[in-house]
């Protein structure tokens, strides 16, 4: 068996010619979705996301604002730009690029969001809201993810997933989304046992812990979904995946590559997330 491959870039690139789609609409309407993005420092990684991120939002008719702060900024000034930008009825949805320098406090920027304006999804009332299945901004990572499994023709009902990686921004919240589509979810970590006997069970694996080749052939049973979250920098700046691809590929259903699977499609959930801030804002289905 090889398996199929879910190309992110191909399935980001037909699903924003949908959002586009959208948008226009919204224009007809008189609405423009506007995504502003805070930038603090000059870290290379960051600026190629948020680069990324405006590119993408403009290719599809958005506005995009990068709010760039020195290194140096107070949380106070980071803080002020915000209410600024929460206040601004022109600004759709609201993103901070993370990490934050030291002195500012990434939980206080992050709640100091207007909920209805988080499009990254990371407010602590848009996570609560997620955890009792109500309509909000999913994380853009878990979101792609689902976005991706779509695309692996399995159907999620009944199946064992695993999940390796409990954090708040996909571990945590992408298991929440496979339960919600009816999978029996396990989460691994760091003080998991007998984690082999959890994967050979899986028929979802989803790897989010940045481990490069933490996930054998050993691991997967064949015909699985593999859906690789890693994006590890290797000593030549290539990126590696938590997953062994060229091995795994041999025994999986399906499975992403690193890079151009999950990437394309976080950026993706984020043009997502800031249609749907405006057409929640402006009472549009």
């Amino acid at each position: 068996m090889v398996a199929k491959i879910l190309d992110g870039k191909q399935i980001a690139k037909d699903y924003r010619q949908g959002l586009q789609d959208q948008v226009e609409a919204l224009k007809e309407k008189g609405y423009t979705p506007k995504l502003s993005v805070i930038l603090v420092g000059n870290d290379g990684a960051s600026q190629s996301y948020v680069k990324a991120k405006n590119k993408a939002a403009e290719k599809i008719g958005m506005i995009s604002e990068i709010v760039h702060l020195e290194e140096s900024a107070s949380e106070e000034e980071v803080l002020s730009e915000l209410e600024r930008l929460n206040n601004d009825d022109s600004v759709s949805g609201i993103l901070v690029q993370v990490p934050l320098p030291e002195q500012v406090s990434e939980q206080k920027v992050l709640e100091a969001i207007n909920p209805e304006k988080d499009v990254d999804g990371f407010h602590p009332a848009n996570i609560g809201k997620l955890y009792i299945d109500e309509q909000t901004f999913v994380p853009c990572t878990p979101l792609g993810i689902m976005e991706l499994l779509k695309h692996s023709d399995m159907d999620l009902e009944g199946k064992n997933a695993v999940v390796i990686g409990r954090s708040h921004i996909v571990g945590q919240p992408v298991a929440k989304l496979l339960i919600q589509q009816n999978a029996t979810v396990t989460i691994l970590h760091s003080r998991s046992q007998n984690q082999q006997e959890f994967l050979k069970n899986a028929d979802v694996i989803v790897s989010a812990v940045g481990l490069p080749g933490l996930v054998t052939k050993d691991d997967v049973k064949e015909g699985a979904v593999v859906i690789d979250v890693g994006n590890t920098p290797d000593e030549n700046g290539k990126l590696k995946g938590d997953v062994e691809y060229d091995e795994v590929k041999e025994v999986a259903g399906a499975i992403t590559p690193v890079p151009g699977g999950v990437g394309p499609m976080t950026i993706t959930m984020v043009l997502n997330n800031t249609l749907l801030a405006e057409k929640m804002r402006r009472g549009i289905e």
